[in-house]
């Protein structure tokens, strides 16, 4: 408890600075006194991750660096927007956008906008058929008599699979009705195991999991069926139902997906608005220089590279510190047409914190309860941001 309040007290002080570091490959910069990140829980991969860099930035910089693991998503958010305990956090794309639009359990926090850092890491996810399925790709879908496993224990699972499907086809209800059987999976490994083991002729697995491998090494192993960013016209209606995920080639995870065009879950590095300008700048420019030192402390830290850092932000919907901007067009990776696109970001998303702070403030007016579950005030929110636009992935 000590080490916690020590933790937070010293982000609080961020920029005290205890000097110019004295290694051999110091960048001249005081970097501050702690430097304190948030992250997900110590049995995730974003805190090994995370905790195998920073390692590296101490040993090169001088400068002190802790990671507090904190398993709950919203606590975690709490902590970087309304206690400022971080300096900067580690969170998925599509949870920052639950964070900023008021989503399910982020409905009662206090809105507040966010920057992206750094790339962090990226989860390819794909449809899955048995290596002698008939099916060879998501149109033959269309032929009907197909089961599908639905990930009940998953909402945004069971969303790609109960709604996303038929969006891409561009199926009308009825016709999902006749053609598709959904079949309940209880478990993440029932999921992806059902095509395997005859369950079902279609699962939606990430291919980066041990149970991935485990299926692809089954008799007649696995194929892994495309969704090409060339169909545009599927990819906006798949994007409409689940509005994060970025089309991209696979790279990573069983070599029987590599190749495979579908979609990528990317985490990155947040800030908020404020954050320092030459912080975020130096951290930019050491996560780049650095990168060939630190890409071996973890398997997910060889995503950290500007190229793939670079591809993320031709189709990321979120806008971008100008501590980035800085070195990202210092390096000539950075451009007028990035300029547009990211002023509309942060105008976009200005205006859901803006929408949802008159929510908070009228409920409270009001004396209507704030909680994420509280339809009285869910009514109230949804009045105030009925106009305003989702974030989505740009194609």
């Amino acid at each position: 408890m000590k080490f916690f309040k020590y933790a937070a007290l010293s982000a609080a002080g961020l920029m005290l600075a205890f000097g110019s570091a004295t290694q051999s490959n110091a960048q001249e910069y005081n970097w501050p006194k702690l430097l304190v990140i948030g992250a997900p829980g110590t049995s995730s991969g974003s805190f090994a991750q995370t905790n195998g860099w920073i390692s590296v930035l101490q040993k090169e910089t001088g400068a002190v660096v802790r990671i507090i693991p904190e398993d709950n998503d919203t606590i975690r958010y709490r902590r970087f927007v309304e206690r400022k305990d971080f300096a900067f956090v580690t969170v998925s794309g599509a949870a920052m956008r639950f964070q900023v639009e008021g989503l399910d359990a982020y409905a009662a926090t206090e809105p507040s906008s966010q920057r992206l850092l750094w790339h962090t890491n990226d989860t390819p996810w794909a449809f899955v058929v048995a290596g002698g399925s008939k099916i060879k790709s998501l149109e033959d879908i269309k032929k009907g008599g197909v089961r599908i496993t639905s990930a009940l224990f998953s909402p945004t699972m069971k969303t790609a699979v109960e709604k996303g499907i038929p969006a891409y086809l561009g199926l009308t209800p009825e016709e999902t009705e006749e053609l598709i059987e959904f079949v309940p999976a209880a478990t993440y490994v029932e999921n992806c195991r059902s095509v395997v083991e005859g369950k079902a002729d279609i699962a939606y697995c990430a291919t980066s999991s041990s149970v991935s491998a485990e299926i692809e090494a089954a008799p007649g192993s696995v194929r892994w069926l495309g969704m090409p960013a060339s169909n545009k016209a599927g990819w906006e209606a798949f994007l409409d139902v689940r509005p994060m995920l970025i089309p991209a080639e696979i790279e990573i995870g069983v070599s029987s997906a590599r190749g495979v065009e579908s979609a990528n879950s990317n985490y990155i590095y947040s800030v908020l608005p404020d954050a320092d300008i030459d912080l975020v700048y130096n951290l930019a420019k050491w996560m780049h220089n650095s990168f060939d030192t630190y890409s071996g402390t973890h398997p997910l830290s060889a995503r950290m590279s500007l190229g793939i850092f670079r591809s993320y932000l031709d189709k990321t919907p979120m806008p971008v510190h100008e501590g980035t901007i800085k070195y990202l067009r210092e390096v000539g990776e950075w451009t007028e047409a990035d300029d547009e696109w990211n002023s509309a970001a942060i105008k976009k998303m200005d205006s859901w914190v803006e929408a949802r702070k008159a929510a908070l403030a009228e409920a409270r007016e009001k004396g209507v309860e704030v909680k994420f579950n509280n339809q009285a005030f869910l009514d109230i929110l949804a009045q105030h941001t009925k106009d305003l636009e989702v974030f989505r992935s740009r194609l």
